[in-house]
């Protein structure tokens, strides 16, 4: 045979066996793959068949004679974080399906929701019969198991008498108002000229200002020390209690116990000393000044409740109050109007005193205002302690029922043009505040005790913020509204000094 001709069978030999073992080869792989597909659409199937197994025996679990309709979610988490994802969304969307009451599951517990203005007002003007206030687990873990919102009856009655001393109108206007007014001039001094994150600067303001009211200068060496923990116990207070590091209710939790301590320290430094002082602490302290006797353990968690409660209302209400007046000049042209008038025929180192916080009737109007369009509160929890008809509905003892009132805030019924900021609807009608349905501070025995001091205080920041300086907003930045109201990057305003000897001339122009 020729030697081409060898060479050539030898190469078509060697040609085949490659080709054959290419196709053999690619065969496998193609099998292998098809395989590895139905194995994952196999594992996507089950997977699909056993969530909706878990979800079908959860609303199983839960569908007991007579309670309304609604859905519950997953096992222990519930439906919690569409809650916290969509809010108002959420709500409005299992009402437009359910009615405006029905069955959830929300923050770690099978809770009933009420969107119902007249169920709403039942609920919280008869606290005493089957009902006691229900928060979240996270919160009363890290507020502590005497704090005003977790006791009810005669605890109840006895932390709150307690803190009723502390903040009636006559400590207001002999003790807290002096205090409030040279935090703020203090507060708000050297700003012009400077671009600054009001969002941060209030709650600063807040939460100093509340420090300083309870202890004095006592609290201003561990005031940075004291913000850090603060801070992080606020987070860990909306949370589910799973507590695991680095979860919110596990830092919360920490920073709990690292207040605790600062403010034990606190108390035994006071007692040591001998020295009888006419601040909150003292007033707690002292037996004979305040006839509600507490243990060390009452007077810390008062101490928490204090600085809790009125550092969110308070911080946010006077963000969204800068927010608001920056959009609406109209507005603003009125209230500075309302503060120049109070500053005439006093010195720049004079301090608004008890008559001039009266005469701010306009101020007043402008928090009302922002309190209900930004909806810094969107409701309140209670509990069952007992089985109770409620709506015709049999509610389980231990469910929880949020009043949810925020719905309420953009009732055209109640307030024409909702969604418009208009201060002038709380000067139209006196009777404002005590409408049924004013539930911007809470309603029944739980109204909040701190409310006039809280206005005293945001009417105080806002007198020396519009007297003072002009601004302007930066940035654009995004506002988020539920579950809480704030910028998660900060709101920038630039702030420039106001003359009062140019104010008639500048009305018109942009502030």
């Amino acid at each position: 045979m020729p030697t081409n001709l060898l060479v050539s069978l030898k190469l078509e030999q060697a040609n085949t066996t490659i080709y054959s073992s290419l196709g053999g080869g690619l065969g496998a792989s193609l099998g292998a793959t098809k395989m590895a597909v139905f194995v994952v659409g196999l594992g996507v199937v089950l997977g699909l068949c056993f969530c909706t197994a878990l979800l079908r025996w959860n609303e199983v679990r839960y569908r007991k004679k007579g309670l309304p309709p609604g859905t519950m979610g997953w096992p222990i988490f519930g439906e919690t974080s569409e809650f916290l994802k969509q809010g108002p969304n959420f709500m409005k969307k299992q009402r437009a399906r359910y009615g405006s009451f029905f069955k959830s599951h929300i923050l770690g517990c099978p809770t009933i929701v009420s969107m119902d203005p007249e169920l709403n007002r039942y609920i919280l003007m008869n606290e005493s019969k089957g009902l006691v206030p229900g928060y979240p687990q996270s919160m009363l873990d890290i507020l502590g198991k005497c704090n005003i919102a977790a006791v009810h009856g005669l605890a109840h009655r006895h932390m709150r008498g307690a803190l009723l001393a502390l903040v009636s109108s006559n400590v207001i206007r002999d003790r807290l108002l002096p205090k409030i007014d040279g935090f703020m001039r203090s507060h708000l001094s050297n700003w012009e000229d400077k671009v600054i994150d009001v969002q941060e600067k209030t709650k600063e303001m807040a939460l100093l200002s509340s420090l300083n009211q309870i202890a004095g200068l006592e609290s201003i060496a561990m005031s940075q020390e004291f913000m850090l923990e603060f801070f992080k116990l606020v987070l860990g207070t909306l949370s589910l209690p799973i507590n695991l590091p680095g979860t919110n209710y596990h830092c919360g939790f920490q920073a709990r116990k690292n207040i605790v301590k600062m403010l034990t320290r606190l108390v035994d430094e006071r007692r040591a000393s001998g020295e009888i002082q006419h601040d909150m602490l003292g007033v707690l302290m002292n037996g004979e000044e305040n006839r509600w006797k507490l243990s060390d353990e009452e007077i810390i968690d008062q101490m928490i409740t204090i600085l809790y409660s009125g550092y969110e209302t308070v911080s946010t209400t006077s963000m969204m109050a800068v927010k608001y007046l920056q959009d609406h000049p109209n507005v603003l042209r009125e209230l500075r109007k309302e503060h120049l008038a109070i500053r005439q025929g006093k010195r720049p180192e004079d301090p608004i005193d008890w008559e001039d916080f009266k005469a701010m009737r306009f101020t007043r109007a402008v928090i009302f205002e922002t309190s209900r369009l930004a909806t810094i509160v969107n409701g309140v929890l209670r509990k069952t302690t007992q089985d109770m008809e409620l709506n015709g509905f049999l509610i389980p003892k231990g469910w929880r029922i949020y009043v949810y009132t925020r719905e309420i805030n953009y009732n055209p019924c109640l307030y024409p043009e909702p969604f418009t900021f208009n201060p002038w609807r709380w000067m139209q009608d006196k009777s404002s505040e005590s409408q049924n349905y004013f539930f911007l501070f809470g309603g029944g025995s739980r109204h909040c005790p701190g409310k006039e001091l809280g206005i005293a205080e945001i009417s105080t920041f806002l007198h020396y913020f519009v007297t003072r300086y002009r601004w302007e907003e930066v940035g654009g930045e995004k506002l988020m509204k539920f579950p809480r109201v704030e910028a998660p990057n900060g709101l920038h305003i630039r702030v420039s000094s106001y003359s009062t000897d140019n104010h008639l001339s500048c009305v018109q122009k942009k502030v």
